[in-house]
């Protein structure tokens, strides 16, 4: 928890980092080269998005940190690593034309992937691919298209067959200090995701995390749509949509966003349950993978 604080906290202090600004660069060089020390393969995924003012184009890049890549067998974990650009729901009507730090919302969950990722390479059977999606919100006006990256990334997977997800889990405003995570409903009513949803929320019955609540939530707008109806990836949204809780201030889209709302602690319970999940599904892979015959075995069989 401690270490994904410091985490949040570090990439808080660049300032917003919005697509294709000399934030969101500098961000990037930060995280490629987190990612590589603890041994990632780091790919940048570029695509060109249209600025909905002017219709420009704008350079745009997920970033990919692959453990494991010969493994054809995979698991997506991912977050937006993009800033809004205004914030737009700030009580205050002179702050809504101001960035903000965004430190729950995307930036929670890239700080528990990043300190996640220093296990990855202690995984018998899956490969894992940590994707940071840009262009989540490049959104000036509530008409402007959502979910950029993520939909550029579920058409590119599309186009291969080299690896297949598993499962995906999106992790987004999972900082939050009083943290309450419901089943998110898109990920509960699709067939082919809800048994991970009740498998995650079922390991953290078991570890006794309380904070994964087992009724179903809202229905939310996120990355994790393009991947399922785009890619056909099972997957489900981790998230806390209530920040802080329902019927108070709302910090989601506010100057608010910052360190101090959000909990090491929340990061933790969080990454405890994912991780856990995660070893889970692991050892699934090692007993489901069917087995091959050495040479040796096979010239027995033979004789």
């Amino acid at each position: 928890g401690a270490s994904a604080y410091n985490i949040l906290k570090e990439i808080c202090a660049i300032g917003p980092r919005i697509s294709n600004t000399e934030g969101m660069k500098k961000q990037q060089r930060l995280l490629t080269t987190y990612f590589e020390k603890i041994g990632a393969v780091v790919e940048m995924q570029g695509f060109q998005a249209r600025d909905p003012r002017d219709g420009s184009a704008v350079p745009m890049a997920n970033l990919i940190a692959r453990w494991h890549p010969e493994r054809k067998t995979r698991i997506l974990l991912c977050a937006h690593y993009d800033t809004r650009p205004y914030a737009d729901q700030d009580p205050i009507a002179s702050n809504r034309r101001k960035p903000f730090l965004s430190a729950n919302d995307g930036t929670s969950g890239i700080a528990i992937l990043a300190v996640m990722g220093k296990d990855f390479d202690k995984l018998k059977h899956l490969g894992v691919d940590v994707v940071l999606f840009d262009g989540e919100e490049y959104v000036f006006d509530k008409r402007d298209p959502y979910f950029l990256g993520s939909t550029f990334f579920a058409q590119q997977y599309l186009k291969q067959s080299d690896y297949k997800y598993r499962w995906g889990i999106l992790l987004d405003m999972v900082g939050d200090a009083n943290l309450q995570l419901p089943k998110e409903l898109h990920g509960l009513k699709w067939p082919d995701s809800r048994p991970l949803v009740q498998s995650i929320w079922r390991t953290a019955r078991k570890l006794g995390v309380r904070e994964f609540i087992n009724r179903p939530g809202a229905e939310i707008q996120d990355d994790h749509l393009p991947l399922h109806n785009i890619a056909k990836i099972p997957c489900c949204d981790i998230i806390d949509f209530d920040y802080p809780s329902r019927g108070k201030v709302n910090y989601w889209h506010t100057i608010a966003d910052t360190p101090d709302k959000c909990s090491a602690l929340s990061l933790a319970k969080v990454g405890w349950v994912v991780h856990e999940w995660l070893k889970i599904e692991d050892a699934v892979a090692g007993k489901t993978a069917k087995p091959t015959k050495s040479p040796r075995s096979k010239q027995a069989a033979g004789n």
